[in-house]
């Protein structure tokens, strides 16, 4: 009996394999193919990710395939910027840059190879799923792998096998569809030399081109130019009325619309194949033991690049949650927040990636005019963004709703150890962290915290952490004294002076048991 079987091993996948072994549960992970994919699909990933791969001690591996990044830039019908969503010149609260392009076979690989680090998982490569079953006390997945029939058990099944999902499929879960479908051509090519950007005007001061995601918001012809690891780059072209997929998949017509970018500068093509991009939301995360992540549950318009994120923040959201309720720490109700939490989530970063969608595929020239006199005027008016800061807070479900901060993704800054400059989570652990803002404070939030032994919370004085003030800032904007953290490093809630009620509401909000029962994960199979 595995703790979780987690169906598919893209990157979603691999990275659920990867927490659910660092909490210590026995980890199942199959896929239909024996190698990774081998062109890229996915490019890009914010500093949430990076902070991932940190909590299971691999970014030290992926941060060298990284290329870091200044933003995103919306470039209007006369090719002019209408708007700007960078970083360029910005402190980085979380630690990590906002923007990272990256190779994804490159990526999958190394989440992969992450996973022979741990005895409490068994990968299975080249296996399919043939059927599944379940029953009040697990999962029966029926495989078909080595040229054989195969069964087995586990308390939990995490479908992360993408958007033609079978489990969703097969369990009848529809859909909603939020109204959006454009065909483009995506190319991808390695470049020799600079990418060019004819006439491009209104750039913000620091910000580069060659570092930047650029939307070409063209009337003519909407198109988006994005850096990738390396010498790779990415180009979106949308497909114009009357356009067939094999037509603009042909060579000439690539490399027609490649001329103005490529024109002289050398360059090997990787991939022309068209998508359709969507909008779409599963009615149903969950069906009894068995969970939807990544694009199982949710496609996304990739103009914020936010869709392969939202499904690392789903396997790092429901991880934590699977490891309680299987240690016998939490009842089973805690799962019951996962989608409450995350659908909401997803469902206000797809609207405004739909949205972007639509003002960036408009193809009448009078109205991208108005468009993008109407942009310009809201982003000289208008508060700096950048895609991270379209990520809300959690509302509702395993949070100290009513407290300040609450649902907030906790900063992450660098901070002093034995003179070295790190990271603050390597000091502190990734676990459940209750920050007190002094010493006195730290002395009542460790009294306090015995109530709530199961969940191990490590007390910590930011006085003794030596940052840059980043941590005192966030307490002091709030007003608060007291700030509990989950281990997917979004803020419970805060208290001015009861901390006491803050672990009180802890334990209700988390379903804990007073006396756990003996713990059951652990590869008791």
């Amino acid at each position: 009996m595995y703790d979780v079987a987690v169906v598919g091993c893209g990157p979603v996948g691999a990275l659920a394999a990867n927490l659910a072994a660092t909490a210590g549960l026995s980890v199942l992970v199959i896929d239909r193919e024996a190698t990774p994919h081998p062109l890229p699909r996915a490019v890009h990933l914010d500093h949430e990710m990076m902070r991932l791969f940190q909590s299971v001690r691999l970014a030290e591996a992926i941060a060298p395939t990284m290329r870091e990044t200044e933003g995103h830039l919306h470039v209007g019908a006369d090719h002019g910027v209408i708007r700007y969503m960078g970083t360029a010149g910005r402190p980085k609260p979380f630690g990590w840059a906002n923007d990272y392009f990256f190779y994804q076979p490159e990526l999958e690989a190394l989440l992969r190879d992450g996973l022979a680090r741990f005895d409490s998982v068994e990968v299975s490569f080249g296996t399919e799923l043939d059927a599944f079953d379940q029953d009040d006390e697990g999962v029966t997945l029926h495989l078909r792998r080595n040229g054989g029939n195969d069964t087995v058990r586990a308390r939990w099944m995490i479908a992360c096998d993408g958007a033609r999902s079978v489990v969703r499929k097969d369990l009848g879960i529809r859909l909603d569809d939020l109204d959006f479908e454009e065909p483009w051509l995506v190319v991808d090519a390695e470049v020799d030399g600079a990418v060019r950007f004819p006439d491009v005007w209104g750039v913000p001061d620091a910000a580069d081109l060659q570092q930047l995601s650029v939307m070409m918001c063209d009337p003519r012809r909407p198109a988006t130019v994005v850096p990738g690891r390396g010498r790779i780059r990415r180009w979106e072209f949308m497909l114009l009325p009357g356009e067939t997929d094999a037509a603009m998949m042909a060579p000439d017509a690539v490399a027609a619309l490649l001329a103005p970018y490529l024109d002289g500068v050398p360059h090997r093509l990787l991939r022309a194949t068209t998508y359709r991009f969507h909008g779409l939301i599963a009615e149903r995360w969950r069906q009894g033991r068995i969970f939807l992540a990544g694009d199982a549950a949710h496609q996304t318009p990739p103009f914020f690049g936010q869709g392969m994120c939202h499904g690392m923040r789903d396997a790092a959201n429901l991880i934590w949650k699977l490891a309680l309720v299987t240690r016998g720490d939490a009842d089973v109700a805690l799962l019951d927040t996962y989608q409450p939490e995350r659908d909401p989530h997803v469902r206000h970063v797809v609207t405004a990636a739909v949205e972007a969608g639509r003002y960036i595929c408009e193809l009448d020239p009078g109205r991208a005019a108005i468009r993008d006199a109407t942009m310009r005027a809201r982003a000289v008016s208008g508060v700096a963004t950048t895609a991270a800061d379209l990520i809300p807070a959690y509302a509702t479900g395993a949070v100290a709703t009513g407290t300040s901060g609450a649902g907030e993704r906790f900063v992450q800054p660098w901070v002093d150890r034995d003179g070295v400059r790190v990271l603050m989570d390597d000091v502190t652990g990734q676990g459940w962290r209750l920050f007190a803002a002094d010493a006195d404070a730290a002395v009542q939030a460790r009294a306090a915290c015995a109530s709530i032994a199961v969940l191990d919370v490590t007390v910590i004085d930011i006085a003794d952490l030596s940052d840059d003030g980043t941590l005192a800032a966030w307490l002091d904007t709030r007003g608060v004294r007291f700030v509990l953290v989950r281990p997917d490093a979004y803020v419970f809630g805060t208290a001015t002076t009861d901390v006491d009620a803050l672990v009180a509401q802890a334990r209700a909000a988390l379903h804990l048991h007073h006396d756990a029962p003996a713990p059951i994960f652990q590869g008791d199979r």
